[in-house]
């Protein structure tokens, strides 16, 4: 009997098969539809809504998975589940980690850690990285920037670090935002003592999914924020990066 439900239902917007930027080697990412958060610059504003996307059973996508695991391995890679944000979803993305671990695949989740403890629990238990978007430090900035509280996304972090999964930090810097020194500084000593934080990656504010947004009819409040000059990102990056 195999470990995992493959009829398991869920939502998925889109896959990749040579993710070449979300975990270690070559890997193939599975972009969950639906998320609690409204980040203002999302860059997949059109993975918001559960139902716009395919349903689809873990069955299924393991069989796709499975077509291309020699040369996932073989590269050092393997599965990274992302977003959207994948705890939407919990027992689908659940049932897709354990399925993925069965066949031996290295596994990545990539989120913004806004999950309920169980479910995180659970996950992380058959997950090789965790891949954790961290908006802000400043719970205010953070709220006004996503909608919801920064408290679970800490809670999952302390998880991760009690369960020994290896955590990358993404943190985009966002001029008039996430830039205030202060705040980075904070966060840079909180997640000092996590010895499982291998690696704090600072990205720039890039505005490449705002035609999405007009699309989507939905108004782009960051359309006059420029991206960070390389100074600031240099300056953010030697505070934070480990």
């Amino acid at each position: 009997m195999l470990p995992y439900n493959s009829k398991q239902q869920g939502y998925v917007h889109s896959v990749e098969t040579g993710g070449m930027v979300d975990g270690p080697g070559i890997r193939y990412v599975v972009f969950f539809s639906g998320c609690s958060l409204r980040c203002k610059y999302c860059h997949n504003p059109d993975t918001w809504k559960l139902h716009d996307g395919q349903l689809v059973t873990v069955g299924d996508i393991i069989r796709d998975i499975r077509k291309y695991q020699s040369y996932l391995k073989f590269s050092g890679g393997g599965v990274t589940i992302t977003g959207g944000e994948p705890f939407t979803q919990p027992e689908f993305l659940i049932e897709i980690l354990t399925a993925c671990k069965y066949y031996g695949l290295h596994t990545t989740l990539d989120s913004s850690g806004f999950a309920p403890r169980q479910a995180a629990e659970k996950a992380l238990q058959h997950t090789d990285l965790l891949m954790l978007d961290i908006k802000s430090f400043n719970p205010v900035t953070y709220k006004e920037l996503t909608g919801v509280p920064l408290d679970r996304t800490l809670e999952v972090l302390r998880l991760a670090e009690y369960l020994e999964v290896p955590i990358w930090v993404r943190f985009v810097l966002v001029p008039g935002y996430t830039d205030n020194i202060s705040d980075i500084r904070k966060m840079a000593e909180f997640l000092e003592p996590f010895v499982n934080v291998v690696k704090i990656e600072v990205l720039p504010f890039h505005k490449l999914g705002e035609h999405k947004w007009e699309s989507l009819g939905i108004p782009y409040e960051l359309a006059d924020v420029q991206p960070p000059t390389q100074e600031m990102l240099e300056q953010a990056r030697a505070i934070l990066e480990v």
